[in-house]
């Protein structure tokens, strides 16, 4: 196996999964700044819809969209579990993966490509710069929801899992972008430091 990957947090994802797991597979950087994976060789080869990360395995098949990935490097090496056990695991750590995913990542990464992304993304993909404002404000409606929600110490309850790490990848790009963690959800403050003190986070950095 190895994995297309560049820079921003959908990539990182994944590196830091493979890192929880103890994987070490070889990494291809595609340029995305440049627009390499929008580049033919790059869509007919890896992904038609020209995004990373892709994993491609040994027979040249590739699997792409961050949860997929997770998911089959889960089902070739278990442990440790990071998405479950038993039906009852996995449905929790799927449920609570879509939620973070739909709440806060999907619009804080359009807040950005709509707005401080707007100059690399315009030409690449259709952008509403008039959203850019009200998508931020619905990333930060979704962490002000989590917080209410969260029980800890992990997003799913007492096991570290996807869920975390999705969103912790964005909420630190977040971060850089404009898009801080509001120091008054101090329950999700609390937990994205004790997930920044993982080795899978410096791993994947």
């Amino acid at each position: 196996m190895k994995l297309h990957t560049s820079i921003g947090p959908n990539p990182r994802v994944v590196k830091m999964f493979l890192a929880e797991k103890g994987l070490d597979i070889p990494f291809v950087t595609v340029d995305l700044m440049a627009g390499e994976n929008r580049q033919a060789h790059y869509t007919s080869s890896v992904n038609p819809a020209g995004q990373t990360p892709a994993l491609e395995l040994d027979d040249g098949a590739c699997i792409t969209e961050i949860t997929a990935i997770c998911e089959y490097l889960e089902e070739r090496q278990p442990s440790p579990p990071l998405i479950g056990t038993t039906a009852e695991e996995r449905g929790a750590t799927r449920m609570w993966t879509r939620r973070v995913d739909i709440k806060i990542c999907e619009p804080m990464a359009n807040g950005f490509r709509y707005g401080e992304g707007l100059a690399l993304f315009e030409s690449r993909l259709r952008c509403l710069p008039e959203a850019s404002a009200g998508l931020k404000a619905v990333a930060q409606d979704g962490v002000a929801w989590l917080e209410a929600q969260f029980k800890g110490p992990w997003i799913a309850g007492d096991r570290f899992t996807l869920a975390d790490v999705l969103l912790f990848c964005f909420l630190d790009f977040g971060g850089t972008v404009g898009q801080p963690l509001d120091p008054k959800f101090a329950k999700i403050n609390d937990w994205f430091a004790r997930v920044k003190a993982r080795p899978s986070v410096a791993a994947s950095a």
